[in-house]
């Protein structure tokens, strides 16, 4: 669909796509050694896809969990037992909003968002500990939202925030990424 419309790059190893769904929607892996699953959907299911297309040097990425219930894809769930990880990204990205200025560390996002992943009961998934990276030209000058990166988020043009989070002990992994970049008054917004 990416090809279709204009995009068949990415800049993410060779993974235009990454899709979780089900058992694997707690698995945080590399799009180096993604492979595609054959599990069913079904009728009960979280599904996050996680696309990454370039256009010559413009990078694109976005992840989004989506939520199958009684054979319904929503964006916005209605059982309870999803409805708590969609509030809790919501949360998440409107507190790292209030956090962030052009001066925020990455490190200082990171322990942030980290505690308050801890606050609202869930646990960070991702294989690295980050919660976002950078939006660069080249894909391994990426800066990470991680521990011990004290560059401060103004020196990048954009940067994402994507925590992939679940209850401990939980069924279901969550995650939902945007791009933000700071304007000229220093505020933080989402491209």
């Amino acid at each position: 669909m990416l090809a279709d419309r204009g995009y068949p790059d990415t800049w993410y190893y060779s993974c235009p796509a990454l899709v979780l769904l089900g058992s694997r929607s707690k698995v945080s892996l590399s799009g180096r050694i993604y492979e595609p699953g054959s599990e069913p959907v079904g009728l009960w299911n979280l599904v996050t896809v996680d696309l990454s297309p370039r256009s010559g040097d413009v990078w694109g990425d976005c992840a989004r969990s989506f939520y199958v219930e009684e054979g319904v894809a929503r964006i916005e769930p209605v059982s309870p037992e999803f409805v708590s990880g969609y509030e809790t990204e919501r949360r998440l990205h409107q507190k790292m909003r209030l956090f962030v200025r052009p001066d925020t560390s990455f490190h200082d996002l990171y322990e942030f968002a980290n505690e308050q992943i801890r606050v609202e009961g869930f646990e960070n998934l991702d294989f690295l500990g980050n919660v976002g990276h950078s939006i660069c030209a080249r894909r391994d000058d990426r800066l990470y939202i991680e521990a011990g990166n004290h560059r401060r988020l103004g020196e990048v043009g954009c940067f994402t925030f994507e925590p992939h989070i679940s209850q401990p002990g939980g069924r279901w992994g969550f995650k939902h990424e945007n791009i933000y970049y700071f304007d000229d008054s220093g505020a933080v917004v989402e491209l």
